[in-house]
């Protein structure tokens, strides 16, 4: 009979673990988040406006968009980074960030002609890792990042929009921030996975000091579900050095 009590404790935790590693692969195949299933929210839809102190809305890349007024409807954006000539040496970045895109797009962005020299974002986000690297490249290259009025960058992509050696944000832009699962797609004991999601945030928070940007912007972001991203105020991104580089 003791046997069987630890037999049946034992196969409770394996399938407590295995439960574990379902939720991480479907909430990262959502846009690299664990979304725990909820019938209802009091959140609001993205298509709200945001205010002070009500900045969380609910996210559903492909179905909400922000309540803004973009100078024009770009309609469903792709799931891979898309690299268009917009005038000149400015150049534009849109479409979701999927794994590979750093190594794809730097080789892009070098044989660009003319050379980039601004590089205008549009992403609900994606590979973490990737957005860091592009970052990296761009601030390497000297490329300034913006954003127009009307447009968005979120989840990932704001780490991207750092990596500007300058950055132009028009103040009607939107810009957010939520959690993310870092690690691959097995199902791993519980421990482990919290030990990626660890790892991964201290990156991002050392990247964001390196970029010049104050890594206490990751509170919003740690306070926010991957269902849910946390728009930031024209007055916050001044206060985290998003609108300059001191």
């Amino acid at each position: 009979m003791k046997h069987n009590g630890i037999a049946r404790i034992l196969t409770g935790v394996l399938i407590f673990q295995l439960g574990i590693g379902v939720l991480l692969v479907i909430g990262d195949v959502q846009q690299g988040g664990l979304r725990l299933p909820s019938l209802t929210t009091s959140t609001p839809r993205l298509s709200e406006p945001v205010r002070p102190g009500d900045q969380r809305r609910v996210f559903r890349p492909g179905r909400d968009r922000p309540a803004t007024a973009p100078a024009r409807d770009p309609g469903e954006l792709p799931d891979r980074l898309v690299l268009t000539q917009e005038t000149g040496t400015t150049w534009r970045l849109e479409g979701g960030i999927s794994e590979g895109d750093a190594a794809r797009l730097t080789g892009m962005l070098d044989r660009a002609d003319p050379a980039p020299e601004t590089i205008i974002l549009q992403s609900p986000g994606g590979s973490v890792a990737d957005a860091l690297a592009l970052g990296r490249y761009l601030r390497d290259k000297g490329i300034t990042t913006a954003m127009l009025a009307g447009e968005y960058c979120y989840s990932a992509c704001p780490y991207l929009l750092a990596g500007g050696a300058t950055r132009e944000i028009d103040p009607a832009a939107s810009i957010g921030v939520h959690q993310h699962y870092f690690g691959e797609n097995s199902l791993l004991p519980a421990f482990v996975a919290v030990e990626d999601i660890q790892r991964g945030q201290g990156e991002v928070m050392a990247y964001l000091d390196e970029m010049g940007i104050d890594p206490l912007v990751m509170r919003h972001a740690l306070n926010t579900p991957p269902d849910e991203i946390y728009v930031l105020l024209p007055e916050e991104l001044e206060r985290y050095g998003f609108l300059s580089n001191q």
